[in-house]
């Protein structure tokens, strides 16, 4: 499709270097895991604002929503919709509460570290679950982003699916496995402004390239395509269709990656910044997505006779056909900065699991450095797990991301928010939060029909709270000192800064 030219060689070439440099930056101001898995706490408005985005969105901004609005229309409004107020209830109602309470509770660097410390578990297993669940779900997350970076190194340079997945995987793992939180944050600062930008520039410029008459090429679309309340066979949707897409929403609550950045702000007070800047961030790149997928509509219609093997290449069609390929490889090395932000961070966060939630848990006289080493070892093997998974080349980066992200919305999203606003709630509820709403993610997904096309987030958020509140009330409630640790957390919530 896009010839493999110097000039887009060059140009990628020249992206992968300076995401060398700060990586290696990053290296050499990493002291220890508090550094390594969280960047000391650092992080200003800005690098954890977009670098919760961009870790957020990946590939999946720029080729499974432009992919799914250019095969549904107007239905991905939808889904755009519902996270666009997920993210905004996510830094709204949770950051500076799971910040606060994080520090409440001994500088937990983890999420699973942060719950057995909240509830006071002795026994640990509630810090190996959490840690198993993240593992799992993190496989498949980051698997979505190796096929995204296969599709782009396959599409640009003409290589082999499955070499060009190795090829994506080693860019990644490489600044990762070295320069830890502080390396993917601020890479993530670039790669979501690159994001944004190119997302914003590609429909405007392809629409200023012309497309004859707007309202003629609008007229031989599919009038489905053009409404919020059918689907692309003009057949009415479902509340089951609109609540399974708008509930992708649900998922932000419960994304470690993303709740990583909230703990890692520098200041209570940054968070309000952050916010405004995170939402912001996510309306511009939302919407451009949408455009691409829409006029790549139009594009397809009148120059390729209607026929795209690929929906979720639309992006890379839209760069091919409008710009110069100097131009082009400057916007397609936004795929991959997409691809990098995302994978980087959930391999990261995957690392601190084994490292911080396991290996630490079995010999906690590990030194500083040791920890750091083995997260680093870490990094490497689940990236060889998840580029496993990546090596079928059928498989889509909405499909595989779909499931993540209920896995990880059920599993941590009720656990989450209860234990900052629910003083009664125990160790015994969180445990059964966790453990319902990710089972119940594993086994809605393997059924069909019916009511069980709900989208598996939905089932597995309610039962999930449900679980938490029965277990909590019928286990007697927390313990005594668990509740006096929750009214000090309170208080600091209007006095930490």
């Amino acid at each position: 499709m896009i010839e493999s030219n110097y000039a887009i060689t060059g140009t990628f070439l020249v992206y992968l270097i300076g995401m060398m440099a700060i990586g290696y930056y990053a290296y050499k101001r990493t002291a220890n895991s508090a550094d390594y898995f969280l960047g000391g706490r650092s992080l200003g408005p800005w690098p954890a604002a977009i670098s919760a985005g961009a870790s957020d969105m990946s590939g999946w901004l720029l080729l499974g929503l432009p992919g799914f609005a250019y095969a549904a229309g107007f239905e991905s409004f939808w889904l755009a919709g519902g996270l666009l107020l997920g993210t905004w209830a996510n830094w709204m109602f949770c950051a500076k509460r799971l910040r606060t309470y994080t520090l409440e509770v001994d500088n937990a660097i983890t999420i699973p570290a942060y719950l057995s410390r909240r509830f006071e578990d002795k026994s640990k297993v509630l810090q190996i679950i959490s840690a198993l669940m993240i593992l799992m779900f993190f496989l498949f997350y980051t698997s979505s982003g190796l096929v995204a970076g296969g599709k782009l190194f396959e599409t640009v340079f003409g290589l082999d699916y499955q070499i060009a997945v190795v090829l994506g995987t080693l860019c990644i793992v490489s600044y990762t496995m070295f320069g830890g939180f502080l390396a993917v944050s601020w890479t993530d600062l670039v790669q979501g402004l690159m994001m944004a930008a190119a997302l914003m520039i590609v429909p405007i410029a392809a629409m200023e390239g012309g497309f004859g008459q707007l309202e003629t090429d609008l007229n031989n679309l599919n009038p489905n395509l053009l409404t919020l309340w059918s689907n692309i066979d003009g057949e009415s949707l479902s509340v089951i269709g609109i609540v399974s897409l708008a509930a992708w929403g649900l998922g932000y609550f419960g994304q470690p990656h993303i709740l990583a950045r909230f703990n890692a702000t520098r200041t209570n007070k940054d968070i309000t910044t952050a916010r405004r800047i995170a939402v912001t961030w996510s309306l511009l790149s939302m919407a451009g997505a949408l455009m691409v997928g829409l006029v790549g509509l139009l594009y397809v219609q009148k120059n390729m006779g209607g026929e795209l093997a690929d929906a979720e290449t639309i992006f890379m069609v839209l760069v091919n056909a409008v710009f110069h390929p100097v131009i082009a490889g400057i916007l397609l090395a936004a795929i991959l900065a997409a691809i990098m932000s995302t994978a980087d961070s959930q391999l990261l966060v995957s690392s601190s699991a084994l490292a911080e939630d396991f290996y630490k848990q079995m010999f906690p006289h590990t030194s500083a450095k040791t920890l750091v080493n083995i997260g680093r070892f870490a990094v490497v093997g689940l990236s060889l797990v998840a580029l496993m998974l990546a090596m079928n080349p059928d498989s889509t980066v909405l499909g595989l991301v779909s499931y993540a992200w209920a896995g990880f919305g059920a599993a941590f999203g009720p656990a989450l928010l209860f234990s900052l606003y629910w003083r009664n709630m125990n160790r015994n509820g969180a445990l059964a939060g966790v453990l319902v709403g990710g089972i119940t993610v594993v086994v809605w997904k393997q059924l069909s029909g019916g009511l069980f096309d709900l989208y598996e987030i939905v089932p597995g958020f309610i039962f999930a709270s449900i679980a938490i509140v029965l277990v909590s009330n019928m286990t007697g409630g927390p313990k005594a000192s668990v509740t006096k640790t929750f009214d000090s957390y309170r208080k600091s919530l209007d006095t930490l800064d």
